[in-house]
Order: C-alpha cells, then sequence, then structure tokens
C-alpha cells in the first residue's frame, strides 16, 4: 500500500509545480514512509509514497517500461494497491517483457503495452494507479471494482487535473475535487489522438440486476441448493485469503471475535507455515499466527476474541482504550478518514488506536473481515426484507456504497499509521461466487439467522459460540458504553441552540443528531471546501440501511440512530 499524487495538463511552471507537489504528496505520507519517487516532463508530475510490502528491496516507484529502442518514450506508472495474481498475468503475457523489478505492479506496464486499456478486468487485487504514456503524452487512471483503494481527482484554477489517494492533498490547490468512483476508468485520448476525457465503468457483473440473471429460464441462478452454496463459499474464500498472504513483510489478521474476522484468521492459520508469494516452496518468515482485538475493558468483542485466539492457537493481542482516549483522536481519526458518517467515524477510533500498537510492533501488513455483510445480508435490518428481490438490490447498493464506508475505514485507519489492510471477503472471485448465490438462500428466516450459509460453511473451523453469535457492529462490538459516551459528549459540546440553528449552519446533509453535528465541525475544520463536503454521502439514512430499504419497515424509518442495537425486536441488546 502506498499513495500516488499526480498533475497533468501543466500549464504553469514545472520546477515551481514540483516543490509544491512534493509538500503536497507529503501530506501522504503516512502511506507511504519508506520512500519517495517523482517523475516529472512539461505536461506530467508523479509523484509515489511507498509502503514496501513486496519487492522491498526493488520495488521503489514510479516504475519504468524498459524499451532499449526508445528509451525517450517510457510508460510510467505510480499504484497504490496489490495486484495478487501478477505472476499468472506475468506467465500469460504475448511477447516477452523485461521486468526490472519484483513489485507486484509492474506487470500493469506490460499489459498496457499489450492490450491498452483492456486489461483492467484481469487484475485481481485492490489498486488505485495513474499511468503516463510518455510517446502519447497520454494519461490513464483507473481504480478497483468495489474501492478497496480510496482515489481522488480535482482541478485548479489554471484547469490542471490532479489525483491523489487522498483528498488532504488537494484541497489547498484544487477549486473542486470529487471521489474517483470505484470500477470505472480514464484515459485522455484514444490512439488517434482524439480527446476522452469521460470516466468509463470497466467492471461490469450480470448480478447487478436481478431479473436476468435469478427470474429468466434462459439464465437460471448459478447456485441454487445450500449445499453447493456451503461447498463454494468455502472452496472461494479458502483460496481468496490464500492469496492475500501474499507479503514479504510481517502480517497479522485482526481478530474482533465477530464471524466474519474469526473466519479469515481461522483460515489464515491453515497456510501460516509456508511462503505463498513462491507458491508454498519455502518455509514461512514468520510461521506464527499473531491476531489483534480492540475494546473497552470488559466489551463483548474482547471476550469472543480470545475464545477464537485460543480456538486457533494464534499469538493473540488485546488492544484496550477508555472512551477519554477515544474522544481525545476524534479530531485526527476524521482528518485522516476524510469523512463525517457517524456510523464509520463511531467504529474507526477503536481502529486508528489498535493500528498504532500493532505499528509498534513491526507488522506492516494485516488482513480484515470486511464485505461479509455486503455480500450475505448480515445486517440486522436485512430480517426485515420482504422477498429475495428487495435482499438482493440491497446488498448490490451496500456493494455499490461500500467504498464510502467500510472500505474507507479499514484502508484510512490502518494507513494513518503506515499498515496496509487486505480485505479477503471482497476478492475479485470470491465476490462473484457469493452474488451468484439465489438470494432465496440467503434471507433470514425464523431457522435461519443472517450469513447462515457462511456460518455453515466454516462452523468445523470455529467455536459454536462464534459460529452462531449475533451480528455485532464494530462500533457496539467495542463496548456498549463507547457509542452512549460519544452521545454524552456530543450533548455537552453543542449547546441545544446552536443545534437548532444546523439547517442554516449546514444547509447541505444537515446533521440529524448533536453527535452528527460535532463530527460535521470538525470536518470542515479539516476541509471547508463545499466540494470537500459533497463526497462524504448522506447521513439520513438510518440502521445502516439505503432509503430504499427504509421502506421495508416503519421502524427503520422511525429510528435515526445507526447503531446496531437500534434494531428493536432485533438485536438481543437492542435500546428498546
Amino acid at each position: 500500500m502506498c499513495s500516488v499524487f499526480s498533475i497533468f495538463n501543466i500549464k504553469n511552471s514545472v520546477p515551481a509545480l514540483r516543490t509544491q507537489g512534493i509538500r503536497l504528496s507529503a501530506k501522504l505520507r503516512h502511506r507511504g514512509p519508506d520512500w519517495s519517487g517523482v517523475y516529472e516532463n512539461d505536461h506530467t508530475l508523479m509523484i509515489h509514497e511507498r509502503l514496501s510490502i513486496v519487492g522491498v528491496e526493488n520495488g521503489a516507484q514510479p516504475l519504468y517500461s524498459i524499451d532499449p529502442d526508445h528509451a525517450d518514450k517510457r510508460h510510467v506508472l505510480a499504484v497504490n494497491g496489490e495486484i495478487y495474481n501478477h505472476q499468472q498475468l506475468e506467465a500469460s503475457l504475448k511477447t516477452p517483457h523485461s521486468f526490472t523489478t519484483r513489485s507486484d505492479c509492474e506487470v500493469i506496464l506490460a499489459l498496457y503495452k499489450e492490450e491498452g486499456t483492456a486489461f483492467l478486468n484481469k487484475l485481481h487485487g485492490m489498486f488505485a494507479f495513474t499511468l503516463y504514456d510518455e510517446a502519447k503524452d497520454r494519461y490513464f487512471i483507473a481504480r478497483d471494482p468495489i474501492g478497496i483503494i480510496p482515489l481522488y481527482i480535482g482541478h485548479d484554477a489554471h484547469g490542471q487535473f490532479y489525483v491523489a489517494s487522498e483528498m488532504k492533498a488537494l484541497t489547498d490547490v484544487c477549486d473542486t475535487v470529487e471521489i474517483f468512483p470505484p470500477g470505472h476508468y480514464l484515459i485522455s485520448h484514444d490512439d488517434k489522438g482524439q480527446p476522452c476525457g469521460k470516466i468509463q465503468r470497466y467492471y461490469k457483473r450480470d448480478w447487478k440486476s436481478y431479473t436476468p440473471l435469478f427470474t429468466t429460464p434462459q439464465k437460471p441462478p448459478a447456485i441454487t441448493t445450500e449445499n453447493e452454496a456451503v461447498d463454494a463459499i468455502n472452496t472461494s474464500l479458502t483460496d481468496a485469503v490464500k492469496s492475500h498472504l501474499m507479503t514479504d513483510v510481517p502480517y497479522a489478521v485482526l481478530l474482533s471475535g465477530g464471524l466474519d474476522s474469526s473466519i479469515i484468521a481461522a483460515i489464515t492459520k491453515q497456510f501460516i507455515e509456508r511462503r505463498i508469494g513462491c507458491n508454498e516452496q519455502s518455509k514461512a518468515w514468520w510461521p506464527q499466527l499473531h491476531t489483534f482485538s480492540v475494546g473497552l475493558k470488559d466489551a463483548p468483542d474482547l471476550a469472543a476474541a480470545q475464545t477464537v485466539a485460543d480456538h486457533i492457537n494464534s499469538v493473540h493481542h488485546c488492544v484496550t482504550y477508555t472512551e477519554q482516549e477515544g474522544i481525545d483522536v476524534l479530531y485526527d481519526v476524521i482528518y485522516h478518514l476524510e469523512t463525517y458518517d457517524v456510523t464509520t467515524i463511531r467504529a474507526s477510533v477503536p481502529m486508528y488506536l489498535m493500528a498504532r500498537k500493532i505499528r509498534a510492533m513491526g507488522i506492516k501488513m494485516v488482513l480484515s473481515g470486511e464485505g461479509s455483510d455486503e455480500l450475505f445480508g448480515g445486517y440486522l435490518y436485512f430480517h426485515k426484507a420482504p422477498n429475495a428481490r428487495e435482499f438482493h438490490e440491497e446488498t448490490v447498493r451496500k456493494l455499490d456504497k461500500l467504498h464510502m464506508y467500510d472500505c474507507l475505514r479499514a484502508n484510512k485507519s490502518m494507513m494513518a499509521w503506515s499498515i496496509e489492510a487486505r480485505v479477503p471477503f471482497l476478492d475479485y472471485n470470491f465476490i462473484d461466487t457469493a452474488m451468484h448465490i439465489d438470494p432465496q438462500l440467503k434471507m433470514i428466516t425464523e431457522n435461519k439467522m443472517e450469513k447462515y450459509l457462511l456460518r455453515k460453511a466454516f462452523e468445523p473451523l470455529l467455536p459454536e459460540s462464534v459460529v452462531w453469535r449475533q451480528k455485532e457492529q464494530f462500533s457496539d462490538g467495542v463496548g456498549y458504553s463507547w457509542i452512549d459516551r460519544l452521545q454524552s459528549f456530543a450533548e455537552t459540546e453543542i449547546k441545544d441552540s446552536v443545534f437548532a440553528k444546523a439547517a442554516i449552519r449546514f444547509p447541505y446533509n444537515t446533521p440529524q443528531t448533536k453527535e452528527a453535528y460535532l463530527y460535521r465541525e470538525l470536518f470542515e475544520q479539516c476541509f471547508p471546501n463545499s466540494s470537500a463536503i459533497a463526497t462524504v454521502p448522506s447521513g439520513k439514512s438510518v440502521a445502516c440501511s439505503t432509503p430504499e430499504a427504509l421502506l421495508w419497515d416503519k421502524t427503520l424509518q422511525q429510528c435515526i440512530d445507526p447503531s446496531g442495537r437500534a434494531m428493536a425486536n432485533v438485536h438481543k441488546s437492542s435500546y428498546y
């Protein structure tokens, strides 16, 4: 994991922009403290801050294609991410290529040379990159299908085009900033020199639409029985976790004690003794699995995580924090997250504090369990889904928005302390497996709790108390008093008279609670740019549902708190 910062369509003095660009890129150095690299010509500036995970000794970026006959017509690449199938892609190249590093990302240059922009769907991994073609004076930008890796774009008053891994590098110089959408690419002009400049989608899936995939006789569901689904889930997720263990540095698993993280930890344990990067041909450099949990003292997550750690025999580290320690870092967390979303901030504070302890132990990469709830309808409001169609369409909507919530949280909370977070549930192939299961099999019924299929698939690996533990949102599981304390703190910080004028102070995305008002104030202290404010989704959806799902049940419409505990008659320890 790293950061990219690029300026294209340069109209100002390049030497002056270089100095400014280095200063702006330095705001992202928490993402890449190991090395910095710069490329420039009269039209382009590209800066890369590197966190070395694979090819530690010789994978510095930007990366360059090597063409002995045309040394001045290089392709220049800056990538934030990991390409897990780079060895297979290198073996499939049609013509010989000279690779100068052991970086998993260098294969992108070879693929671009052979296929132009057509190779993106072949990349199995998480990524956001900028590529500059000197010969054609052309730039090419792309982001992974789900948006595991963040990416922002902006324009300044001179019409210069900026790209950066985090928004904080753009807001001082750009008049407008926006999120570069997941599963899309942008190329400045085509091979004939005709301007393009339009962001285009490359990630397209048949499961995005319920009707053609699940209801037409010509195209029946790919997975229609429970046994078939359980087997497919087990095989596909195991493969995903294994592929994500490609690393040359110490790693660990984030273990909350919930179902998802426990499964990731248990699968990882199966592969801990051999190095995945060399196809298990040598012993692992770090042959013990380390797991980490975080919470307030006596938090439900801490006890459950210890149960799992004892069961799989991991070296477990329990990180505790106090409510005051969490409140003390709210500003820093919001600065790193670049959001004012209530649910995201609540969950990110403990994750941010845990990341600091993990980094202090010399660990640079972690596996985490994000994405499962979106794929399998794991959030408690899915109990209210009226039918399989509504259930499936809501999972699609959740996946489409994941880059603004859990992906953002996992990536930026960890990268604040220079730790790469990998999310096997969002593996390219596993997403297809999960979303091709007939949604009727995922439905929550009287006899089948949320994520029943996933639980059955990995029941043999985990303690029964964890396999059948009810869904607990991370911000609840770290200790129920955490959210209560945040709400009481906001109550004292935001006076009634101030909150009464919330719609005047914040006409866009008006905060609905004092807690939301507090986060919005802190966000605008960091990012006053009006277009930065618009990069955060509406905060009016409740119980983590989208507006469409609010129609499922009146209780969803009446609740404005996004905690899982707010789900009356579903959560065992609800507020009501």
